[in-house]
């Protein structure tokens, strides 16, 4: 009993992946730092797993466009541009992907693809912001993008995986998951 009443404690210090960890530089911060918060990594699987959900042209679209978008809202911080309410878009983020996948909802290619480029440039300023005054900008930003294109890999490959199973149900109880992650993410 008192295992998981120790984890749960431990959580908040774990929910965001924006705080340096470590002696970390360039690529492998970039790499390891999307999957170290629970905001990223929730966010980044929903992406894949929702573009699999919807399937057509977004099992590629939808991924491409949050990796592309979260390149440009990478450079934002370091063409010293500031973007408002980026803590607040990345919980949106989660809770929205999240509801997304729980309740199957399939929009456009255009409306899907625009809403997570929306929240891929809230994400990629967060990780833009984030990065260390002595890494390498670009082995940095290759690092992030390729832990994102990784996680949304793993995020259709698990919708894939469970839609040729006949198990719809667990690719929502997953999204489910995914909001209650989001509202858990925004209270603490």
């Amino acid at each position: 009993m008192r295992l998981p009443v120790a984890a749960l404690a431990l959580l908040p210090s774990l929910a965001y992946a924006h705080a340096g960890i470590g002696e970390i530089s360039g690529f492998m911060h970039g790499l390891t730092h999307p999957a170290s918060g629970l905001d990223h990594l929730c966010a980044m699987l929903a992406v894949g797993l929702w573009a699999a959900q919807t399937g057509g042209r977004s099992i590629w679209a939808v991924p491409l466009t949050f990796v592309s978008v979260m390149a440009l809202g990478g450079a934002l911080p370091l063409l010293g541009i500031s973007l408002p309410f980026v803590e607040q878009g990345i919980l949106l983020s989660v809770l929205l992907l999240g509801i997304l996948i729980a309740v199957a909802v399939r929009l456009p290619l255009w409306l899907s693809g625009g809403m997570v480029g929306l929240f891929a440039l809230w994400h990629g300023y967060a990780h833009g912001t984030e990065m260390p005054a002595a890494s390498s900008d670009i082995g940095y930003a290759l690092g992030f993008l390729l832990a994102t294109a990784l996680l949304h890999a793993i995020g259709i490959a698990f919708g894939l995986g469970m839609q040729r199973r006949a198990r719809e149900h667990v690719i929502r109880a997953a999204g489910a998951g995914i909001a209650l992650c989001g509202v858990y993410l925004s209270a603490v």
